[in-house]
Parts: structure tokens; sequence; C-alpha cells
């Protein structure tokens, strides 16, 4: 199962650097034609320099990479070291949330984390995005809002989540969309995008719960601390440098679903909650 999952996982990371540079390339173009020939449901898979169609042997996930040097083979221009990186990097957390699943592996357990997959696929992408642009498309996160509530529904209803877990996942969401709904209306956009707004509905969704949804603002604050001191100390940004947040909050989501338990039960009993 992991071997299996780890080529899944190279596989989910090639189809997310195909769909990164389809959608950044389609947000140039005006004309609903050339769109499509970037779409990533019709177009071909093709260099990003020479958009030479690709072949077969071309397109393994890491190895063609190696084998190619890092080359293309057609135009001879290097490949960014995001392919192999991205590729080998959604494989590993494929594994890891094997690994980690916090859920029994029966129906629901499995059914969860067969959707998890693609919640994965749409946050490394996501990241990418953010971080290279410092955007977060609608055509991912609409998408992943559309599998959240999917997943909901089909937990509350099929597999007898009720009431409960429908509440629950909509505090989680109120939580998280409304605070940085008030961050941004407050700000005027300048402390955060609205493209963060959008991407809490479904991470506060996802985790179900108010606490979840405030211990993901809290590790991604905390990570972001943990990234930004080094840099301001060499040098290397500025206190008024713009730092990517979606990375951020998707680090800390896939924190919270794989040890959520563990870390609610560690702050209820720090704050003697209960």
């Amino acid at each position: 199962m992991l071997v299996f999952l780890f080529v899944v996982g190279l596989c989910l990371g090639s189809f997310v650097n195909a769909l990164v540079w389809r959608i950044y390339q389609q947000s140039k173009i005006k004309s609903a034609e050339k769109k499509r020939y970037y779409s990533i449901l019709y177009g071909r898979s093709m260099c990003p320099d020479c958009r030479h169609n690709l072949s077969l042997k071309d397109l393994i996930p890491v190895v063609s990479w190696i084998l190619l040097k890092g080359k293309c083979r057609y135009c001879h221009k290097p490949i960014s070291g995001q392919y192999p990186i991205v590729e080998l990097g959604t494989a590993i957390l494929c594994v890891l949330s094997y690994i980690w699943w916090p859920l029994v592996f029966g129906v629901s357990g499995s059914f969860s984390f067969a959707l998890w997959l693609l919640f994965l696929t749409g946050f490394v992408a996501l990241a990418i995005y953010d971080f290279k642009w410092f955007l977060l498309p609608d055509k991912i996160v609409y998408p992943l809002i559309l599998i959240a509530l999917i997943e909901l529904v089909i937990k509350a209803t099929a597999m007898g989540g009720g009431v409960h877990l429908i509440t629950q996942a909509f505090w989680g969401l109120l939580c998280l969309a409304g605070l940085f709904y008030l961050l941004y209306v407050v700000s005027g956009g300048a402390w955060i995008g609205f493209g963060d707004v959008k991407l809490a509905i479904v991470l506060g969704l996802l985790v179900g719960g108010p606490l979840p949804a405030l211990l993901v603002v809290f590790f991604a604050s905390v990570i972001g601390s943990i990234v930004a001191l080094p840099l301001l100390i060499k040098g290397r940004v500025k206190a008024t440098s713009r730092i990517p947040f979606g990375p951020l909050l998707l680090i800390s989501t896939v924190i919270i679903v794989l040890f959520g338990t563990h870390l609610t039960s560690w702050y209820n009993h720090l704050f003697y909650l209960y």
C-alpha cells in the first residue's frame, strides 16, 4: 500500500505541476480559444519553453527529469527543479497521510482518506501558486469547496454523522472564514487577500469545529514566525515584505487533520477546559 500510494503521489505531483502552469498561462490570456489550448482537460503536455508536445517517455515523474538531466529533450533548455521536488513532496505527503491517518480504515475512514488525497493535490497546487504569484486561483479553490461540501453531506447522511457533524463544520467555517473576512474588511485587503477568505471556507469545513479552526490560525502564525524571523535577521526580507499566508494555512491544516485529536486534547488539558 505504501509503494502504491507513493506512485500515486508521484502522478498527482506531476498533475499539480501541469495544473499550476496551465492555470497561470490561462490567466494571462483573454481569448477563450487560446485558453482552451492550455486547458488541463484538452491540452497535451508540453515543454514550458518551446511548447513541443511531450511523449510518454518524457512524462515519467522524477525519472524523466533525471534521465534528461533536467533539460528539455527538444529545445535543451533547463527544466525547473520544481518539477521533481513537487512530485516527490506530494508522494511523501500521501504516504505519511496513510501512516498517520487518524481514522480507522473502514468505509467512512477509507472514503475520507480518498477525498483527502484530492484535498492534498489541491493544497499543493495552491501552495505553489500562492508562493510564486501571491494568488489563490478560484479554479482550484472552488472545486475544493465543492468536494468539502459533498464529503460533509455524505458523512452526515449516508454515514450517520448527523446534525452534529454539520453543526461543527458550520462553526469551523464561521470561525475561520469569518475571522479572515473581518481582517480583510478592516484592513481593506492590506493584511489579507480575499483569496485567503475563500480558502478559509474549505479549511473551516475540513477541520470541522471552532477549536480546530483556531488552531489552524495559531499553527500557521507559528510556522510563519519560524520562517520569517531568520530571514529578517539575515536581511533577506523586510518587515514590510509580503509573505504568502496561503501555504502556511495549508501546512497548518494538514497538521490539524492528521494530529488534530491529539492537539485539541493537549490544548484542553493545558487550559483546563475539561
